[in-house]
């Protein structure tokens, strides 16, 4: 994956931050989105997050990991 690519979640992924749904379960299972960034260094050094996709649905961002991600 690559920053611009667009991008569905294709697992269960609950979160309890979407703005619309604050501090309720929202399940982001089948929204699109596009990749924001892809962590996989800071500052230089190489780095292996737990959840290193960045998606933004609008304003709304979460992470993820790889596996929960399928091209749109």
């Amino acid at each position: 994956m690559q920053p611009g690519d667009q991008v569905k979640v294709s697992q269960s992924v609950v979160v309890y931050h979407h703005p619309q749904h604050r501090g309720e379960a929202f399940d982001l299972q089948g929204q699109q989105g596009e990749v924001v960034t892809v962590l996989n260094d800071w500052k230089g050094r190489v780095i292996s997050p737990t959840l290193p996709v960045i998606v933004a649905f609008g304003k709304f961002r979460a992470h993820f990991r790889g596996d929960e991600l399928e091209a749109a």
